[in-house]
């Protein structure tokens, strides 16, 4: 019961990452309720094909990796390309979240030298700290991840005590701008919903019991769910969809929506929450991806190459390539991250509904399996290739743009 609560936890944290905070501007132009109704869609998706790794993990070792299983059901260029996108993937956002970090850390510490060195040394600290919980094992980083998970909800709480107050019905009623804003949101939230790199992790921590596992994949992707809407609810009801649009104007990131809410609640204390609920998210999310990208390495080495290498070395291969990249190069990784949503799609959906279709025909009689049938596997897909497509046909000026 221990172990499928922290389980439950890592899975939460992994998904509120720090992007959760710049949600609302995303959805400005559509509307609290068509941004409730597409984090539903979205929410059963995930879970659903999340859910599928676990009716497929009952045909394999419990510590097998994506890329084993992948192995296991379309050979060799199976595992090549599932290991290569899910590693891509983890390796963009780990630098993501060790800039951000990085940067956190650098405002709280005094100047060394210059701000550039500053920063730098901070990205280097803020990886070796709390990298070091991903080497010592699993154990460890569950226990920090509930201390910090129990300090975010509380502070997340504390900022909805203080908005909740100012919510008017007028401003939730509000319909999108634009309903094609809709489709090309999609992409932003779906990936709010990702937590499917550290589920093999999960599985090895949980021994392969398969009920575990299902009941906190259910537990930690519902009270996401719950945290998202709460928070949309908050902030799509205390401002008024033309001042969002108008934020957007004067300042599209997360400061402007800070600034707008201090000043509808009168509250200097919401700056403050907001930005330590933000590191506490990026933290926790920083986790949940490390010993997913960790784990996936191990797995790499071990059943490709056979080679088993050590917790420190399987560290450096970890977080020695975001490290570098966030130090020297970060802009490649803004890049990279900007094509994240596509590699997702294709792990957290297509692969998982191609490896039950697989898994059903040469195991029909497996004791647990998701509901819905084989042709629902095919509509999962379906889904996966649009939500891959709608990011190019935004470049392409056939789908509006949106902020996030």
């Amino acid at each position: 019961m221990n172990r499928t609560l922290g389980s439950t936890l890592l899975v939460s944290g992994t998904m509120i990452g720090a992007g959760m905070l710049a949600m609302p501007l995303t959805a400005a132009g559509i509307g609290f309720t068509f941004t409730f109704v597409l984090l539903g869609i979205l929410w059963l998706l995930l879970t659903y094909s999340a859910l599928l790794f676990v009716e497929i993990y009952q045909t394999a070792e419990h510590d097998a990796g994506i890329g084993t299983l992948a192995a296991q059901y379309f050979g060799k260029i199976g595992r090549i390309i599932s290991t290569t996108i899910l590693m891509i993937f983890l390796y963009a956002l780990l630098a993501a979240y060790v800039t951000g970090g990085g940067n956190i850390l650098a405002s709280t510490i005094p100047q060394i030298s210059d701000a550039e060195t500053t920063s730098k040394i901070s990205i280097v600290i803020f990886t070796a700290l709390f990298g070091a919980f991903i080497i010592i094992g699993t154990k460890s980083v569950d226990v920090i991840n509930r201390l910090l998970f129990y300090i975010m909800v509380a502070a997340l709480v504390f900022v909805l005590i203080l908005m909740f107050p100012k919510i008017s019905m007028d401003n939730l009623m509000a319909m999108p701008i634009d309903n094609a804003l809709l489709i090309s949101a999609s992409p932003v939230f779906f990936t709010a919903f990702g937590f499917h790199g550290s589920i093999p992790s999960l599985n090895a921590y949980l021994g392969g019991n398969v009920k575990a596992l299902r009941m906190s994949i259910l537990s930690g992707s519902f009270i996401t769910l719950v945290i998202y809407i709460l928070w949309q609810l908050s902030t799509h009801g205390v401002l008024s969809q033309s001042l969002f649009l108008d934020i957007l104007q004067q300042d599209p990131t997360l400061n402007g929506l800070v600034t707008a809410t201090r000043e509808i609640t009168g509250s200097h204390a919401i700056s403050s929450t907001v930005k330590i609920f933000s590191a506490l998210a990026l933290i926790t999310s920083f986790l949940g991806v490390s010993l997913g990208l960790f784990d996936c390495i191990n797995d790499l080495l071990k059943r490709t190459f056979n080679r088993l290498a050590g917790r420190m070395t399987l560290g450096v291969l970890t977080f020695l390539p975001p490290m570098l990249f966030a130090l020297f190069y970060p802009k490649g990784f803004i890049l990279a991250l900007s094509y994240a949503g596509q590699m997702f799609a294709f792990y957290a959906v297509v692969l998982p509904a191609a490896l039950a279709w697989q898994a059903r025909q040469k195991h029909p009689n497996l004791p647990y399996r998701v509901s819905g049938g084989n042709a629902l596997l095919v509509v999962v897909s379906v889904l996966g290739i649009v939500i891959v497509s709608i990011p190019f046909l935004i470049q392409a000026g056939l789908l509006p743009k949106v902020v996030g």
